[in-house]
């Protein structure tokens, strides 16, 4: 059961991508009322970032995630975590049981979805006024180092676009007649990263791949000769994680 956005290239750069705000993460958790012991699926889990912020709230998480090479990532990076378990699927067609869950949750991956489709499938696999969220890590672009790598990306990609990963999730959630109105929430993170680990995360940026085509490997060698000109060791990132989620009507 594969998407045609197709990860496997891009997923041990992955690894190299932030975590999502603890303030945020802890906002939805306490907005949703989970509890630790509370069954979760996490769609789109990829490398397990959101999946090992809910496992480490002591949530019984079933990531789901269509991509092998991706899935592989994140099965050694929750090891650790009985809770956790893996499975194959996509946001439209989980696999999981119907009415088992308390939250679905989309890190990242809400936009690769038809959302419509996928809102179905999350109200189908939760509980009564259980809880849908989706969320992304936006970079700061007015940032001097994130504006310049925006005009990297514009000189090469002529009409580059976000597309849906920068949009309100609020009228999509609405259009579905499935959840009670959104709630938004946000919170802000200040990655600390090695400048070769920011370089090298590039290289995973969907969004990106999918526009540049056979630009990508000339972006990303002209991102990483602009950020290794600050001459920098590490290098601090600042982001802001979103957040919309409704409860299932």
């Amino acid at each position: 059961m594969k998407t045609e956005w197709d990860y496997t290239n891009l997923a041990d750069a992955y690894l190299k991508r932030p975590d999502y705000a603890q303030d945020a993460i802890e906002k939805m958790l306490e907005t949703a009322e989970i509890k630790p012991g509370d069954n979760v699926c996490d769609v789109g889990a990829g490398a397990a970032h959101l999946t090992i912020k809910l496992a480490e709230y002591g949530l019984k998480v079933c990531a789901v995630e269509p991509n092998d090479a991706m899935r592989a990532n994140g099965i050694k990076r929750t090891e650790r975590f009985p809770e956790v378990e893996w499975h194959e699927g996509v946001g439209e067609e989980t696999g999981m049981e119907t009415g088992k869950f308390d939250l679905v949750t989309f890190g990242s991956s809400f936009n690769v979805c038809d959302r419509q489709e996928a809102l179905q499938e999350s109200s189908r696999i939760l509980k009564p006024a259980g809880w849908f969220a989706c969320m992304w890590n936006h970079r700061d672009l007015a940032d001097p180092l994130q504006s310049g790598i925006e005009d990297i990306l514009k000189a090469h990609i002529k009409d580059y676009g976000y597309g849906a990963r920068r949009e309100d999730q609020s009228e999509v959630i609405r259009e579905s007649g499935l959840f009670e109105e959104a709630v938004y929430i946000e919170g802000t993170v200040r990655h600390q990263i090695l400048a070769e680990d920011f370089i090298e995360g590039w290289k995973s940026h969907g969004t990106v791949y999918r526009q540049a085509k056979e630009k990508f490997d000339m972006i990303n060698k002209e991102i990483r000769e602009f950020v290794e000109s600050k001459e920098k060791e590490y290098i601090e990132v600042p982001y802001t994680t979103r957040i919309w989620m409704a409860r299932k009507k």
